[in-house]
């Protein structure tokens, strides 16, 4: 599928799955550490003021180059079938976490992960099969610096329109084009368009995958314009928080903009962006 066949696609079913996945983004937190607990229904994090506090010395809070490793596992450990999908982290240190949806693509993903790169930071990238393959490189390169690939299943489709075969089909294809460019299989996976459903669910746990939601949407698949962009990240911005982002599905100039922008600011206002560890 072409990029602005699938951009076209996420603006035509992001209201309907909106809701499919909004009724399953509540209740679990996963700590930076791999610890996790329950937690009752969270409110929407409050925007703003903790932003906007007096800064502390970003380079404290950044997160360290990634270190250790090991080969690839072809067999991944079962996990427990979860009913709804992570959307917090741990609020402990005052960390976020970043996130990027649908690449890699090489117009776009190149720029943000100089970004990242510059002001070394770690973030999530769920990734579309179909954008890995042509685009390898790209996966090899978010391994080498230190960032977690996801999968965002083949195609990119509508889960809850698919059977359990087809889901399987574009999870399992994606998770093994990720193992071969990235060294790795996937320990994360995110639904598209936060469209989940019970197979999803059990197939994720099946192939290892924990289910990973966000907190603050960026709209940036809109597109909603480089300021609205920054306006929603630092508004939203609080300890815990999931951001979500694109690197790909359209014309994603705009979050390449806006991320040069927002990113010092929340490194300067405190925030420590931190990633997920790997399970052992």
């Amino acid at each position: 599928m072409q990029q602005d066949q699938l951009f076209t696609r996420r603006r035509m079913l992001l209201a309907g799955a909106a809701a499919l996945g909004a009724a399953g983004t509540a209740g679990l937190v996963v700590a930076g550490d791999g610890e996790e607990a329950a937690r009752p229904p969270a409110p929407v994090p409050v925007p703003g003021p903790q932003a906007r506090q007096a800064p502390l010395k970003s380079s404290v809070f950044r997160l360290q180059p990634w270190t250790g490793g090991g080969p690839p596992r072809s067999v991944p450990r079962r996990l427990k079938v979860r009913t709804e999908p992570i959307f917090r982290i741990s609020e402990r240190g005052r960390q976020m976490m970043l996130t990027f949806d649908d690449g890699p693509n090489p117009d776009y993903t190149p720029h943000i992960l100089d970004t990242l790169a510059k002001h070394d930071v770690r973030a999530m990238f769920f990734v579309c099969g179909e954008c890995v393959e042509a685009n390898r490189h790209l996966v090899a390169r978010m391994a080498e610096e230190g960032h977690v690939v996801g999968n965002h299943t083949w195609t990119h489709p509508l889960l809850t329109t698919l059977d359990r075969t087809e889901i399987k089909s574009e999870m399992e294809r994606t998770s093994d084009i990720i193992e071969a460019s990235y060294g790795e299989r996937p320990q994360w996976f995110r639904a598209p368009y936060g469209a989940w459903n019970r197979a999803a669910f059990q197939l994720g746990a099946e192939m290892g995958m924990e289910p990973m939601a966000w907190t603050v949407d960026t709209t940036d698949w809109d597109p909603p314009g480089t300021d609205v962009i920054i306006d929603r990240v630092e508004t939203g911005a609080a300890p815990g928080v999931v951001i979500l982002s694109h690197d790909a599905g359209g014309d994603r100039s705009q979050t390449v903009e806006a991320i040069q922008e927002w990113l010092p600011y929340l490194l300067d206002s405190g925030y420590r962006l931190t990633v997920p560890s790997r399970r052992v």
